[in-house]
């Protein structure tokens, strides 16, 4: 084959694959516009240009005008009428000052991004991200920021997933991808090309923050020190931690497959004396939970049955019953007390 031909087979090959590109793009912004042209499903109204008092926020995922964008309800009444907002986000978090908004920026081209917006959603910081949007948080006194991404694959059940953690004060100092920071395996550097991080929770410390590991295929909770830049192991087979308000828990979840199809089960460890205990949710949560309070946990399932669509369950820390929808129609929970 002379080196024309390579050039003009490369050319042609460079071509169809954009031109599929383009085509994907087209179908799933038509998709994700189909969704906002219907009536919606749930009962709403226009959120205030501040939002005030103690909320539940996350994304709306009811079909119809609202579709995709951060909404609200009132934490005494979370099954009552929400307040649609004018953000698209696909992860959102929420303190009283600040909201972190992950996105994927739809069309012909698709993008990602991460934006600090404050209390009236003026954005104040925003961060590209190499691929599709995964976790986020704020610290309680909202001066820490933290969001996940993926760097290739598109679920932490994908083979060779590669993953970018970053954490950064809202005043606008970056700390930097976790990458950078030393991992610390049974008080050994672990430094694997294929270590990855993500779901990072903030304590009360602003100091301390805890975070997934993974290296080898094996997953850690890990206590991460800013001021160190180290990420020292806790327990083993944990992703996703959530800190309870108290802080004396972390919630997270638990691959307890025994194939190679991973199958996440909520656990949660009590700091102090190092005991787990699986909760008897029976479906496999992929996601971070949330504390409602220091009882309580919230997570997001998709409706298998509704592409797109998802609800708010919540289910007791203590694993004496079983979990229950809480919030229909809706992803990504935060809980705001104001």
């Amino acid at each position: 084959m002379t080196s024309r031909l390579r050039l003009v087979i490369a050319a042609v090959l460079t071509i169809v694959l954009l031109g599929g590109a383009t085509v994907y793009g087209i179908i799933a912004f038509s998709g994700y516009q189909a969704r906002l042209d219907a009536p919606s499903q749930v009962d709403t109204t226009t959120a205030p240009a501040v939002d005030t008092g103690s909320r539940i926020v996350f994304r709306n995922t009811a079909t119809g005008a609202g579709y995709g964008l951060e909404s609200s309800v009132p934490l005494s009444d979370p099954k009552g009428t929400r307040a649609i907002g004018t953000v698209a986000c696909d992860r959102i978090y929420s303190t009283a000052k600040y909201s972190m908004c992950l996105r994927i920026d739809r069309g012909v081209l698709t993008t990602f991004s991460a934006t600090l917006y404050d209390a009236k959603w003026q954005a104040k910081k925003a961060w590209a991200l190499p691929g599709i949007p995964s976790r986020t948080r704020i610290s309680a006194d909202s001066k820490l920021v933290a969001f996940t991404s993926f760097v290739t694959g598109e679920s932490y059940g994908t083979v060779g997933f590669a993953t970018a953690t970053q954490i950064s004060s809202t005043d606008g100092t970056d700390y930097g991808n976790l990458e950078a920071f030393a991992l610390m395996i049974d008080g050994q550097r672990n430094t694997a090309a294929d270590r990855n991080f993500w779901g990072v929770t903030f304590s009360t410390d602003d100091n301390v923050f805890y975070a997934t590991a993974s290296t080898g295929g094996r997953t850690w909770l890990v206590k991460g020190d800013l001021a160190a830049r180290t990420l020292t192991t806790v327990t083993q087979t944990a992703e996703c931690p959530s800190l309870s308000p108290d802080g004396t828990r972390v919630a997270y979840k638990k691959n307890v497959s025994t194939s190679t199809t991973a199958y996440w089960s909520i656990a949660v460890l009590d700091l102090a004396t190092g005991v787990e205990k699986l909760l008897p949710e029976k479906r496999s949560v992929d996601d971070q939970v949330d504390w409602l309070d220091d009882s309580t946990l919230l997570y997001g399932m998709p409706r298998i049955d509704s592409p797109g669509d998802s609800d708010i369950w919540s289910i007791p820390f203590a694993g004496t019953a079983a979990g229950s929808r809480f919030i229909q129609h809706a992803w990504s929970p935060s809980v705001v007390r104001e």
